[in-house]
């Protein structure tokens, strides 16, 4: 049932032509008891594949909820004028980039993974001048509009806003510590994530938990520790659905989790360290001819894809068509709190300012904030030990190289990044990756002198 009481918004989501936007969709459309809309606007500089994912939402829109208004557009001040939320999941270069982002490294024997390593170097030096462009587009049309940012590389894309954008309301957030959640609700027998208060620090897709309790104060760490030195955030019950949606690495990737936990039992880790604190493996069982790239336009793509065509081709929702992506409702989430000031708690990638104590103020850190109104305020965390402060001292520097080579236009300082990164094993190797990166990135990166 909605609630007609509360004030109605008005979104953009840029990247209107992502398979990923069907399912944010029909997501919203599910939650607008609580977070109302007015209109849905699209927003992408590809007019033809936004065109094939937006007549199928239109169609969606108006059998669901015809009182919304809808709009697919390529012209910014269309998109922008008279919204009150911007949700950005774009993908500079498509996935014809990622695919070269991964198997580039990879055929130097370096991690090719789109947002860790050489490949999410890469992929965030496409991505700045595309966020910063949705930043200036959102701010001249619609000053008074948050930004919410899924958009990858989550890290780099935020030290570059809080440089260049500094005073933008600009949100960064990430989806993969709240998967991780959601299997440690199932490893729990919980059914919500308000159910547990978790306590986490670290970098986009580099973090840990430290603490995880119940709503009553019950220390839950034990019982996840005992499950993840077993077998990390597997659960042996998900295999079937996994298999039916033709996505076993993501099973892999959850086993893998024990191994990282080994080093460090006082944590729980993000299943992104793997890339960084098991590299060698992970190269072992990676396939240069078929990475995960491939892998995503020959399954996702395709899928979402045809059922938009059918959908738009029919003028008919059965509404087993495509997914609702419930697990991005931490973007509902955060635009509910934002709107109505629920001080929802969330974790967000925000300035350190003393939130870790013995950490850089400057770097953009993700750890739990309450989200007002006003924005978020962030969680003390305090010190943290030594193991994951110089892991993230080292990451942190490779982020901000990347920003300082895309103002400065400097190869040096990209050279600098790529060689920093845990996952390259030395400086030659390095220039050669970034050689033939550079050379395949020329139409989407700053000229490298």
């Amino acid at each position: 049932m909605l609630n007609t009481e509360l004030e109605k918004s008005s979104v953009v989501i840029a990247g209107g032509g992502s398979t990923y936007t069907p399912g944010i969709i029909l997501m919203l459309l599910e939650h607008l008891d609580r977070f109302p809309l007015r209109e849905i606007k699209f927003y992408d500089n590809d007019p033809q594949r936004q065109k094939v994912i937006a007549d199928a939402c239109e169609i969606i829109i108006h059998k669901k909820h015809p009182e919304i208004e809808f709009l697919a557009t390529c012209d910014p001040e269309e998109a922008f004028t008279d919204v009150d939320f911007v949700m950005a999941h774009i993908r500079v270069g498509k996935y014809k980039m990622r695919e070269l982002d991964e198997k580039i490294p990879l055929k130097y024997g370096v991690v090719g993974q789109e947002t860790c390593g050489p490949g999410g170097i890469a992929y965030g030096m496409r991505s700045i001048q595309g966020v910063l462009e949705l930043v200036d587009y959102m701010e001249k049309y619609s000053p008074d509009a948050w930004l919410l940012n899924y958009s990858n590389p989550a890290a780099i894309v935020a030290e570059a806003t809080r440089r260049l954008r500094p005073k933008s309301k600009i949100l960064n957030i990430c989806d993969m510590p709240i998967s991780i959640e959601n299997n440690m609700l199932k490893i729990l027998g919980y059914e919500k994530r308000s159910d547990i208060i978790t306590q986490y620090y670290g970098l986009n897709h580099f973090g840990w938990w430290y603490g995880v309790r119940s709503k009553d104060g019950k220390d839950l760490m034990p019982e996840l520790k005992k499950h993840v030195k077993e077998m990390g955030y597997f659960i042996p019950s998900d295999v079937d659905e996994a298999k039916q949606h033709g996505d076993s690495s993501w099973n892999e990737t959850y086993r893998m989790a024990k191994d990282i936990y080994a080093i460090d039992p006082e944590t729980l880790p993000n299943t992104y360290l793997k890339y960084y604190l098991l590299p060698d493996t992970v190269v072992k069982h990676s396939d240069i001819n078929y990475t995960r790239a491939n892998q995503v336009m020959d399954t996702r793509e395709k899928e979402v894809f045809t059922a938009c065509r059918t959908i738009a081709d029919n003028k008919a929702f059965e509404g087993d068509e495509l997914s609702l992506d419930e697990h991005a409702s931490y973007i509902v989430d955060l635009a509910t709190a934002l709107k109505f000031n629920t001080y929802a708690r969330m974790l967000l990638i925000v300035e350190n300012n003393g939130i870790i104590e013995n950490f850089d103020k400057t770097a953009m850190v993700e750890v739990p904030c309450l989200v007002t109104s006003s924005g978020p305020q962030p969680l003390s965390v305090g010190t943290i030990p030594t193991f994951q402060k110089g892991l993230m001292e080292e990451q942190v520097a490779v982020e901000k190289l990347v920003v300082d080579a895309w103002m400065e236009g400097s190869y040096q300082k990209l050279w600098q990044a790529i060689a920093l990164s845990k996952t390259v094993p030395s400086v030659t190797v390095a220039k050669q990756i970034l050689d033939d990166l550079y050379e395949v990135n020329k139409e989407y990166w700053p000229e490298l002198k």
